[in-house]
């Protein structure tokens, strides 16, 4: 393939505008944000799972305080109506001393009602405080969720803005060059990890960083100005310069 000298030295400017878009690109899917947004979701849904089962907890001592407190009741209301049949002091004797000892019985059958609701009160005091720390613990992991969606967003617009800009400035450069050159760049770009075209220089492609002896490199020096030389190891565009020495 034939192609002006002037036209395969700015296949290195495209080649320049190329790498920084595979450069911007490949920013764009390893943002530090996306890391931390993965590491934040396991921690949301870890501390989420630990707030449900402290709710759970809650849950089963507020109805264990509730059943205790209905407990209570029956027995307070029971012993009132002995105190008052106790105080109207009517009946036979030995009715009223059956009567005394029923008092006694759910008086303290009441204050040991009462200790376990008192002992239930404060685990669920306990659990209260639990579920608080943990409530304190996700909003401030929701809190860091949101800063870092922001700080991602901001950079993939940045990103976006500067692959418009390199785009714009590639197309037309693209435009002005030999179109079969550019097609052969692009083929081979394809092939080399974003790399079609690189300098030749002190006897190395800039490609694959082969330095070249004997007959390759009398081959890549007699070659005409307007010839476009591959490197025979990579198959890439060998850019020759004043600068190669040639």
């Amino acid at each position: 393939m034939k192609a002006a000298p002037q036209a395969q030295r700015r296949l290195l400017d495209l080649q320049a505008i190329d790498t920084s878009l595979a450069q911007l690109a490949h920013r764009r899917k390893t943002l530090p944000e996306y890391a931390e947004l993965d590491t934040l979701a396991r921690n949301l849904s870890a501390l989420e799972d630990e707030r449900v089962r402290a709710q759970v907890t809650a849950d089963d001592l507020d109805r264990d305080i509730a059943r205790l407190e209905r407990d209570i009741d029956q027995v307070r209301i029971r012993r009132k109506k002995d105190d008052d049949r106790l105080a109207a002091g009517t009946g036979p004797a030995r009715e009223l001393e059956a009567l005394q000892h029923e008092v006694a019985s759910l008086t303290r059958r009441q204050s040991e009602l009462e200790d376990q609701e008192l002992e239930l009160m404060e685990q669920r005091e306990t659990a209260q405080a639990t579920l608080d720390e943990i409530g304190t613990r996700l909003a401030a992991a929701r809190e860091a969720r949101t800063a870092a969606e922001v700080r991602r967003e901001a950079a993939l617009a940045e990103i976006a803005k500067e692959e418009e800009f390199k785009s714009q400035a590639r197309s037309p450069l693209a435009a002005d060059l030999p179109g079969d050159l550019v097609a052969l760049y692009d083929r081979l770009r394809e092939a080399n990890a974003g790399l079609g075209a690189a300098l030749f220089r002190a006897g190395r492609c800039g490609g694959c960083r082969l330095e070249l002896y004997g007959q390759e490199l009398h081959r890549v020096k007699a070659a005409p100005a307007d010839d476009v030389v591959r490197c025979e190891e990579c198959g890439r565009i060998m850019i020759r310069t004043a600068e190669s020495g040639l």
